[in-house]
């Protein structure tokens, strides 16, 4: 996946106490016409940016989970502990006029000691550049399902409606028949300005965010299919009897060859993704990226708040490694805490287009895989489907968990899936992660892990109750 930078936009992290509480948010800006800021703080950063930049315009990227007139304590700070510390709370997206001074503008504000960090928006491109399948007829699509003993994995824990899986893509076809009756409410929080996409052509709907994810691009159905299909000309989706919302957090753009990809802007991402969390999704399925390789040497990795707050909030996130083939990073995969997976064969072989690197957690189907399109079905290859089938089976962790009352957050389940992974088809695999997920160890795993605790407490319990004897003394 390729990552250009969106010229006249940058996003500025400020430290705690420093955002001003006149800045407007975002959604209010747009949906509702409050007017967008147009100074920070009448100081030193105003300068700087009206040196380098020109006029600006700014607002609060993301809106705060509980809004002000619903807090228990009179004055109380609209955003809470959790978005002030994770950052989201803190994210400015301010844009100038003249983008020829963005090097240098975004060079002096990192010096600022007010400033936790800057960068340049960038406007990501999805699905990742995998190769197309030669013969796609000669694999049957049952092959997925019985490499991670997903039958099995449906009848040991056939998954909660409570436990609602995020899905951050292109959107869905809403009328699908594989997906009608399976999705919950969703939304779209693309925003894109045809002059600032790298002279790419922009399709269908691209500047009015909104609550209808109508996927223009057949990248999130496809996904979508792999999680939630209803089985009507294709096999269930893997996350059983749990939800599904979508975000549209890609637009559509035209590609080589007239084809259509998923493009989206960083903060139209983070926006999408902070709104999904608000939510209460457990689960997010990001099949998207942006490689180290395309970032500036100083530049901050993308959606590094947005991840953070995520863990903070015990959501499990499930991202694409990536489709360069090569031993290198993409974010949000590369990130702490997140399920970075990568993609295998019909031979329980990674794929040779799966990007690899020592933070990949493991691998899942990912090559001439059966699901949904915008119409019909098509056959989709890549990383980008090879993370949902491990979404797919972390909505079944979280159901689990839940049916037995115990917590479970991202890294429990990383490690859950990586521990009951199955062995490659060839040894001396590096850079792969653990092996192929195995669905129904995993469900069995995560059972035993939640027995050895409790029996570790009631352990722990009986230490601490005095004998007779001691009652007496």
């Amino acid at each position: 996946m390729n990552s250009l930078r969106v010229f006249n936009r940058l996003l500025l992290t400020l430290k705690l106490g420093e955002v001003p509480e006149h800045l407007p948010g975002l959604r209010a800006v747009k949906g509702f016409g409050t007017p967008i800021a147009d100074h920070i703080d009448g100081g030193v950063i105003d300068r700087l940016l009206r040196h380098h930049g020109g006029a600006i315009r700014v607002a609060r990227l993301h809106s705060a989970r509980t809004r002000r007139a619903e807090r228990a304590v009179t004055g109380a700070r609209r955003f809470d502990e959790i978005e002030q510390l994770s950052g989201v709370a803190r994210v400015l997206r301010v844009e100038v006029r003249d983008s020829a001074g963005m090097p240098a503008l975004l060079q002096a504000l990192a010096q600022l000691p007010m400033v936790e960090r800057v960068g340049a928006d960038h406007l990501c491109r999805a699905p990742f550049d995998a190769p197309a399948v030669a013969d796609p007829t000669r694999v049957a699509q049952p092959w997925a399902r019985e490499a991670i003993h997903l039958a099995q994995a449906l009848a040991y824990e056939p998954g909660d409606p409570a436990v609602v899986i995020g899905l951050a893509d292109t959107g869905v076809a809403l009328q699908h028949a594989e997906l009608a009756q399976r999705l919950r409410a969703g939304f779209d929080s693309v925003d894109l300005d045809p002059a600032e996409v790298g002279g790419l052509t922009l399709v269908g709907d691209f500047r009015h965010r909104g609550e209808h994810p109508q996927d223009e691009v057949g990248h999130g159905s496809g996904c979508a299919g792999i999680l939630v299909a209803r089985g009507v000309d294709i096999p269930p989706g893997g996350a059983g009897a749990c939800g599904l919302t979508p975000v549209r957090v890609l637009g559509a753009a035209l590609g080589p060859g007239e084809k259509r990809i998923g493009v989206g802007a960083l903060d139209n991402i983070d926006a999408g993704m902070k709104r999904l969390i608000d939510l209460g999704v457990r689960v997010i399925n990001m099949s998207f990226g942006t490689p180290e390789s395309a970032l500036l040497p100083d530049a901050p990795k993308p959606h590094e708040e947005i991840v953070r707050y995520a863990l903070a909030r015990g959501v499990i996130l499930v991202a694409a490694s990536g489709n360069s083939g090569l031993t290198e990073k993409f974010y949000p995969a590369a990130h702490d805490g997140v399920i970075a997976v990568g993609a295998i064969d019909e031979a329980l072989r990674p794929t040779s287009f799966s990007t690899r690197g020592t933070h990949v957690a493991l691998c899942a189907p990912g090559h001439a895989i059966r699901t949904c399109g915008l119409s019909g079905y098509q056959t989709a290859t890549g990383t980008s489907f090879a993370s949902p089938f491990v979404a797919a089976i972390c909505g079944l962790l979280a159901s689990r968990a839940s049916r037995r009352a115990w917590p479970l957050n991202s890294e429990d389940a990383r490690q859950i899936l990586m521990q009951s992974a199955r062995p490659f088809a060839s040894a001396g695999i590096d850079g792969c992660g653990n092996g192929v997920l195995d669905a129904q160890a995993a469900l069995r795993a995560l059972d035993a892990r939640i027995d050895a605790q409790v029996r570790e407490e009631d352990d722990e319990d009986e230490d601490v109750v005095a004998t007779p004897a001691q009652v007496a003394a």
